[in-house]
């Protein structure tokens, strides 16, 4: 079992940034695959960036590459999200999630945090 806790969401200006971060229960953070996902209102919850077990590979979707940064620091079972540049359409409730199976997949991520509120003005 894995809990998973989202923290450092809040309310930024269009160009800025925010840093999440995931902190995650359990001594098997490291065997999984970490992903961010996040829901717009009025919107179905979408992939946002998964980074694998594995040689801590990453995979982002098209509308953050190169504005959003995953990361995971394994020795404190930790997940991070960095995003740059952020606009209004960044705008969700932003989730972490552990998943044992593709990384991308959203069905396969088997545990889930709570949740945490990035809200971008213009």
């Amino acid at each position: 079992q894995v809990q998973l806790v989202e923290s450092g969401g809040g309310l930024v200006q269009a160009g800025g940034s925010l840093r999440l971060s995931c902190a995650a229960s359990g001594r098997a953070f490291s065997t999984y695959n970490m992903g961010w996902f996040r829901q717009a209102p009025g919107k179905e919850r979408e992939f946002v960036a998964a980074i694998r077990w594995i040689r801590s590979s990453t995979i982002y979707a098209d509308s953050v590459k190169g504005r959003f940064t995953i990361s995971r620091d394994n020795a404190k079972n930790t997940l991070y999200l960095q995003m740059d540049s952020l606009s209004p359409e960044d705008t969700a409730v932003y989730y972490c999630a552990a998943s044992r199976g593709a990384a991308t997949k959203q069905s396969e991520y088997v545990y889930w945090g709570q949740g945490t509120q990035v809200t971008v003005s213009s």
